[in-house]
């Protein structure tokens, strides 16, 4: 999502959390769509503003957890043929959306296998679209 939203978002849920006594578990939206695929498999996803994002995995491992080689990157669509042409054999995925269900079970496997979450900071793709100025503005 955008910046603001995401930053607004993560912290109503860390709230949210610290409120009813609970962690927020960060986790990558793009691995709960490789969660049990026993192939290489790119992820494509609706980026806004005439992006996507993408991601590449591995077959997943042992526990059917996502093994992910590259990504989560954003491109525009007519370039994505281009920037994915080393992945032409792995099957291809274009979700709409990311069902709740395989998120939370990729959270659950994570965490029964005492593995990694993703990162605790918020991963974004892209800039800001508003940046601090470099100095006080002149007042005349």
């Amino acid at each position: 999502g955008p910046f603001t939203g995401l930053r607004v978002g993560i912290a109503a849920a860390r709230t949210f959390a610290f409120g009813i006594g609970k962690p927020v578990v960060p986790l990558i939206s793009h691995d709960a769509l490789a969660l049990d695929v026993r192939e290489p498999l790119l992820v494509v996803t609706d980026a806004r503003r005439r992006e996507v994002a993408w991601s590449t995995y591995a077959a997943c491992d042992e526990l059917g957890l996502p093994v992910r080689i590259a990504g989560p990157h954003l491109a525009f669509p007519a370039e994505l043929e281009t920037v994915i042409e080393g992945y032409a054999t792995y099957r291809r995925v274009d979700a709409a959306a990311i069902p709740a269900g395989p998120l939370g079970m990729l959270g659950e496997r994570l965490f029964a296998a005492g593995r990694a979450f993703g990162p605790s900071e918020p991963l974004y793709l892209r800039p800001p679209d508003v940046t601090p100025s470099a100095g006080p503005k002149r007042v005349s």
